[in-house]
């Protein structure tokens, strides 16, 4: 409590007496020296030595009035050896902890564990380049493209990364207890010891700064990892909002004290409404805000929606709803009655026929033959589509119609072949691997993958979660 209230004494700017160079870890900081060039290729600091790079760090700190000077806690906590660390001079409790615990065994305490086992210096920036690339990894990387080039990052990777580094740069290290990042099949739980410096609505709120080591919160700005704007939590909130799982919450322990920071992943709407919406609109429904989600499994639901059954659903102003009603309906997905006031939304069933690609050449949509005919629960598998019937247009090349009618013309087992040489590398998700391929995602997911998942050939990124909104398949070695 002494330590929290006084605002002009930060723990991690305590200098620390009788340490020198030779407590500081020198591949840990010429690692960050290069991060940090990457980061900012030009930053005049680029040029100074290691102390004065350090000094304008916040890990070497000169006092004014008493003429001391040394290393502070904060450059011994992120870049010293794990024995300087652990003095007790410096901070005898810090213990990092990572625990992945992927099993569905119960008698299985863990699948993986890093923690200060002397097989590496356990300081931050280690821990930090060791846990990153492994939390990183377990988020689904959806195919995007801005302006040509792939984006590997999603906002929900941000939040994630937020969620980390808040931890680290938060932490009360003189505290009893230690720092713990759990990864879950379906949630990343973020524990460190230590109070809250705000209260609980100004933290929710978010855009206020209240940081208990700004000298470690630095470093992590320089690299690009953190920030002091205050927007960390919001970019934690609406990193998970984007991808449709439930709100982050923060729970506040005491006797000791512990923050606990938990990001569940698993959706707030019914996972067999998110397939059916899937069914109905492709991949396309993951680009979709909270609302718009909340609204179309609504309808799912409940067979139709309406402004004012809506009103009690989502926290938005009655004419607000209206344009977001009106959106849909321009979109595609939503069909209204037109009743004025009393005007009624339901699902526009027919969505994936009416937004096929019409404008290829080999396609003839001015006739009524071939409009009639692909619907889009056809099964081209029945005895009632004669491919040579005069029905169907024979302009229609052999692949637009495989591609329209969800059916390949090929052998199912090449094409498991060419399914399992695309996800060798790494997780891909349907709509990567029907770009890839140049097949249906929903022709995919109902006719192929499955059999390839029960065969053992293809294994899940979220095993205990088949319908996972990002869920994404590797083949098995």
């Amino acid at each position: 409590m002494l330590a929290d209230a006084d605002n002009n004494i930060h723990p991690d700017s305590r200098i620390l007496e009788g340490f020198s160079i030779e407590d500081i870890d020198l591949n840990s900081l010429k690692k960050y020296r290069q991060l940090f060039a990457g980061a900012k290729t030009t930053h005049p600091w680029l040029t100074l030595d290691d102390i004065e790079f350090l000094e304008k760090l916040g890990g070497y700190r000169k006092d004014r009035v008493t003429k001391k000077e040394g290393f502070t806690v904060a450059g011994l906590l992120m870049f010293g050896k794990e024995n300087s660390i652990t003095d007790k001079e410096c901070v005898p409790n810090f213990f990092p902890d990572f625990r992945e615990m992927l099993s569905t065994d119960p008698s299985i305490r863990w699948t993986d564990r890093i923690y200060p086992d002397g097989t590496w210096e356990a300081n931050l920036f280690q821990f930090y380049l060791k846990i990153w690339p492994r939390l990183s990894s377990s988020l689904p990387k959806p195919f995007q493209l801005k302006e040509g080039i792939r984006q590997d990052e999603t906002p929900a990777h941000i939040a994630l990364r937020e969620a980390f580094v808040n931890a680290l740069i938060h932490a009360d290290y003189s505290a009893p207890g230690n720092l713990v990042i759990e990864h879950k099949t379906d949630v990343f739980k973020f524990s460190n010891p230590g109070t809250l410096l705000v209260s609980l609505h100004q933290y929710y709120q978010g855009g206020i700064s209240e940081c208990r080591n700004p000298s470690l919160q630095k470093m992590f700005l320089m690299i690009g990892s953190a920030e002091k704007a205050g927007s960390g939590v919001n970019k934690i909130m609406a990193g998970w909002e984007y991808a449709h799982w439930r709100s982050p919450y923060l729970q506040v322990h005491s006797q000791p004290d512990r923050l606990v920071l938990e990001l569940p992943m698993f959706s707030i709407l019914p996972e067999e409404t998110l397939e059916d919406l899937h069914s109905m609109f492709g991949v396309e429904i993951d680009t979709l805000g909270k609302d718009e989600l909340t609204i179309l499994a609504t309808c799912q639901i409940e067979g139709e929606v309406s402004n004012s059954r809506l009103q009690y659903m989502i926290e938005q102003h009655r004419a607000d709803i209206t344009k977001i009603l009106q959106d849909l309906c321009k979109q595609g997905y939503l069909l209204s009655d037109n009743k004025g006031r009393w005007t009624t939304y339901h699902l526009n069933r027919h969505y994936l026929m009416d937004n096929l690609d019409t404008s290829g050449a080999n396609v003839d949509t001015s006739s009524p033959n071939i409009a009639t005919t692909l619907t889009p629960n056809l099964d081209t598998s029945s005895s009632n589509m004669d491919t040579s019937s005069d029905n169907v247009d024979t302009s229609i090349s052999v692949d637009t119609l495989a591609q329209v009618t969800a059916k390949p013309r090929m052998k199912k087992e090449d094409l498991e072949q060419i399914i399992l040489n695309v996800c060798k590398l790494e997780h891909k998700t349907l709509d990567e691997i029907g770009h890839l391929i140049d097949k249906a995602p929903k022709y995919l997911k109902n006719n192929i993958i499955p059999s390839l998942v029960a065969s053992g050939k293809l294994e899940r990124l979220f095993p205990n979660i088949p319908n996972h909104p990002n869920q994404a398949y590797k083949s098995v070695e």
